[in-house]
């Protein structure tokens, strides 16, 4: 696929889309209106999409325009960092070190994997900005497949062409309960002692709900639900306020200090996930990205 515009046709099409104005863009751009509106017109032919609703009074991005805009804001910026490390072999190896690095993650292997990897990361000496694009366990694999992410931490992803899943970590679901509820003690919990009535359940399109309800009728067991939410934050903060208990992987619970909640296993079945980081087959990472993904893989294996 040929690429049919420029840089400056992106700078015209944010600067349309930050000021909402032909007239307040192209003063930023110390160009012409009319030039503007050729180079919104070339992007636009180029990406064979209208970008701009344009009416008397104002300008209104259209649905591609707000998926485009933030993809245009990173092309441009790391244009624009490459340019400044051009010549120089000492600006080239900071611009090395302090790429953008763009992870998708699963809001649930968050908690446990990224703060570890980024402290090490900057003890490493890389500065670089990191973009976690918090998704769905499919959204994660469809980011990383389509290379708006450098690389992923998911829960699937092992079977899909094209893509390596190297396996990180075994995570086990828990029982998250209120402390000082009457299920507020050590030891495990079966599944078919869980009260329905009190029980919280993410919502049936969620790849964790997807797992625990292939494991329980694989074990001929079913759990009712009192409560559904579409977030295991939402399920957490219910918890919190002692209206019921929720099913959560192990790497998602808030740590044994936490004062409203604590977990404990769940078992008969034993439902677990295998957390790992996935990239494109074959593709090679920036000089940051890299080292980023190599830190996360040192760190799962050491644990």
């Amino acid at each position: 696929m040929r690429i049919n515009f420029d840089f400056g046709d992106l700078e015209a099409f944010l600067a349309v889309a930050e000021h909402g104005s032909f007239r307040a863009a192209a003063e930023t751009l110390a160009i012409s209106q009319s030039a503007l509106s050729r180079r919104i017109q070339k992007l636009e032919e180029a990406l064979g999409a209208t970008l701009l609703e344009r009416t008397t009074r104002s300008v209104k991005l259209t649905l591609a325009a707000r998926s485009f805009r933030d993809r245009a804001e990173v092309m441009l910026e790391e244009a624009q960092e490459a340019l400044r490390a051009i010549g120089d072999d000492t600006a080239r190896f900071a611009f090395q070190r302090n790429q953008i690095v763009t992870v998708a993650a699963v809001p649930t292997a968050t908690r446990s994997l990224l703060p570890r990897a980024i402290q090490a990361f900057r003890d490493q000496g890389f500065d670089g900005r990191i973009r976690i694009n918090d998704l769905s366990a499919n959204d994660v694999l469809e980011a990383v497949a389509s290379g708006d992410a450098d690389f992923g931490i998911n829960f699937i992803g092992g079977q899909e062409p094209g893509l390596d899943f190297r396996v990180l970590a075994d995570d086990p679901f828990v029982l998250a309960v209120p402390r000082g509820g009457e299920l507020d003690a050590d030891g495990p919990v079966e599944w078919a002692d869980v009260d329905p009535s009190k029980f919280i359940a993410v919502w049936k399109g969620s790849g964790n709900r997807m797992l625990i309800d292939s494991a329980l009728a694989h074990a001929r067991e079913n759990v009712a639900w009192a409560y559904e939410v579409r977030h295991l934050s939402t399920a957490l903060g219910l918890v919190e306020a002692g209206l019921g208990v929720t099913a959560v992987p192990a790497s998602a619970m808030p740590g044994p200090e936490h004062p409203l909640l604590r977990s404990r296993p769940l078992i008969n079945p034993v439902v677990t996930r295998t957390v790992g980081a996935v990239r494109r087959a074959g593709a090679r990472l920036s000089t940051a990205a890299e080292a980023f993904y190599q830190i996360i893989i040192a760190d799962a294996s050491e644990r």
